[in-house]
């Protein structure tokens, strides 16, 4: 079994679960550490696992341009590549050519691309996207989709949710080849796709649903959409899709959008705002987020969160922090990327606990209203 589900919160659609992956369980809810090029910037392999994670997220697009295949096929796959035994989830490649957009060209075959390092020309099609994903070793593997933007005519997303439909079926059969031929046990996920138009979501969500992939993708999100069409589309979206199946979304990592999506039923999401910001000196807390760099945080000896139990907010203060930051030291990003993702994970961790005590919307709520 895939993916089982432990217990259902009976107030909304929240639940947790246990993902079996081939380098161990997950249980979900669950968020994914983003690393891009094999490493999630400033964080070590062994800072991920002393925070507790179990499932990362690496870059197919990226990854193939540089180190390139041959590299990690010599390594023996990304895991030993990147010096990590837990899990990792890859993504196909399809948002980076969807936000290339100049430098692309999609046809029903694939996508026609240019390197964005130096400009070499590049094909990306279903069946090679599943062979890189193959070759790097990915416990979780992404169908190539073709995502359309916000604002997209009815004829463009019709367009490219047959495109995108066409292309999980050809991923599903080379994905099958792989797996029969012995040499490959990861599974595979689809994508809903549709924009943001009701019936063509319903039509793609069933289609996904009746492909038999291990887990679905909630698709085309965060394409520039206002908030409050992102949450209802997003419900509408989770609705639709079999109960029995990991649902995910991409790219979200604030709080608020976390505690929605499991309120709506998502087990997993990802996203690379957590490092990111952390690599600017902006810090999250139980009470909200802030700026290492404020003026106010100069002879502040106490700790970024006194809540906080991470080995950041034991052993160095905000004013050191802030010192760090105005200095342009490396071991700034470091520490406020590593307090940035033990924060999102032990909130994460609170929901699946709150759910098993059967009261995640009281824990939204209390959460929520000190965060805010």
């Amino acid at each position: 079994m895939f993916f089982s589900i432990t217990r259902k919160d009976s107030s909304c659609a929240a639940r947790t679960g246990i993902l079996h992956l081939p380098h161990g369980e997950v249980s979900t809810p669950v968020f994914m550490p983003v690393g891009t090029n094999g490493t999630v910037k400033a964080v070590t392999a062994g800072d991920l696992k002393e925070i507790g994670f179990d499932l990362i997220l690496s870059n197919t697009y990226h990854l193939y341009l540089r180190p390139g295949e041959e590299v990690i096929e010599k390594a023996g796959g990304l895991h030993r590549f990147m010096n990590w035994d837990r899990n990792i989830l890859t993504d196909s490649g399809g948002f980076q050519v969807f936000s290339l957009s100049a430098l692309r060209k999609i046809t029903s075959e694939g996508v026609k691309f240019q390197s964005h390092i130096d400009g070499s020309s590049h094909f990306l099609s279903p069946e090679k996207a599943v062979a890189i994903q193959v070759l790097l070793g990915s416990d979780i593997q992404m169908q190539l989709d073709y995502c359309s933007h916000w604002g997209a005519s009815r004829k463009e997303a019709e367009k490219a949710l047959a495109i995108t439909t066409d292309w999980l079926g050809r991923a599903i059969n080379t994905w099958e080849d792989s797996v029969s031929q012995g040499k490959y046990k990861g599974s595979l996920f689809s994508i809903v796709q549709g924009n943001f138009f009701p019936d063509l979501r319903k039509r793609s969500a069933e289609i996904c649903a009746a492909s038999g992939t291990s887990g679905i993708a909630i698709g085309g999100l965060s394409v520039g959409e206002p908030a409050e069409v992102f949450f209802e589309t997003l419900e509408y979206t989770a609705a639709l899709l079999p109960e029995e199946k990991p649902r995910y979304v991409m790219g979200i990592g604030t709080p608020e959008y976390i505690l929605n999506a499991i309120e709506h039923g998502v087990d997993m999401f990802d996203c690379v705002l957590l490092t990111r910001e952390g690599r600017n000196g902006r810090v999250y807390t139980r009470r909200g987020p802030f700026a290492l760099k404020r003026a106010e945080n100069t002879f502040d000896f106490s700790p970024i969160d006194k809540e906080c139990g991470c080995k950041v907010c034991r052993e160095y203060s905000r004013s050191y922090l802030r010192h760090l930051f105005k200095t342009k030291e490396i071991l700034c990003s470091m520490l406020a990327s590593y307090h940035n993702l033990y924060f999102i994970n032990e909130l994460v961790s609170g929901c699946r606990k709150a759910i098993e005590e059967n009261r995640f919307l009281e824990f939204k709520k209390e959460f929520l209203s000190c965060y805010n």
